[in-house]
This record gives structure tokens, C-alpha cells and sequence, in this order.
């Protein structure tokens, strides 16, 4: 990933997770890897714990961020949410969601966030 990708890229989680905050939504946990994937933020909403995947996208020439997250994407994060959750031994309600993030020249960014994805 080029420089420029990543300071975007983390800027974008960023964004999202004082977006989150806002909504009332708490972020317990960002960049949880494994070998065979990450989950961009965990959260929790009420007892519902939340696995977000952040979109950042320069403009909506190919599409809105929550667009991209389908098939094989959706399905890797919700086995990647299956491990988050054995491993901190977690039960209850998920939920997933997409928030994209994109830029504008002056003002706040636009953002939109898709409850339950998916």
C-alpha cells in the first residue's frame, strides 16, 4: 500500500471512530489481525457488539465504500468476527457495518454509515 493510501486509509478510521462516538456507539478495539484478515474497528452499541469495516474512498467515481463490501469480503470479516469473538469470549447480539468515508474540499467529510450490511 503506498504512503499516501495509508495516511488515508488511517485517517478514514479515524474519522469513523469519532463518528461512532458521537452516535453514541463505543469503539473497544481497531486493527484486530489475524493472518487471514483485519477488522477495522469493534465496537459496542448497547449490548450489540458491532464489527465496522471503514471505507475511505477519494470520491464515488467507482462506487460508495459500503458498495465494495460483498461476497468473499463479507463473508472473510464474518469469520474473522467469529474469532474476535471466541477469543474474547464474547456472546450476544452482532451486528456489521460499513461506514464510508469521503473527503470533501472544505468541511466535514461526508459520511455514511450502513447499519447491519450485511
Amino acid at each position: 500500500m503506498t504512503s499516501v493510501r495509508r495516511v488515508l486509509g488511517t485517517w478514514g478510521e479515524r474519522t469513523a471512530e469519532a463518528y461512532l462516538r458521537v452516535c453514541g456507539i463505543t469503539v473497544i478495539d481497531r486493527n484486530w489481525r489475524r493472518r487471514d484478515g483485519e477488522i477495522d474497528l469493534v465496537a459496542l452499541d448497547g449490548e450489540t457488539v458491532v464489527f465496522c469495516e471503514v471505507k475511505t474512498r477519494r470520491s464515488t467515481a467507482y462506487g460508495t465504500g459500503a458498495e465494495a463490501v460483498a461476497g468473499l469480503k463479507a463473508q472473510r470479516l464474518r469469520r474473522l468476527a467469529a474469532a474476535w469473538l471466541a477469543e474474547h469470549r464474547r456472546h450476544g447480539p452482532v451486528r456489521f457495518d460499513v461506514v464510508s468515508i469521503t473527503p470533501v474540499r472544505r468541511g466535514e467529510p461526508r459520511i455514511d454509515h450502513v447499519r447491519g450490511a450485511f
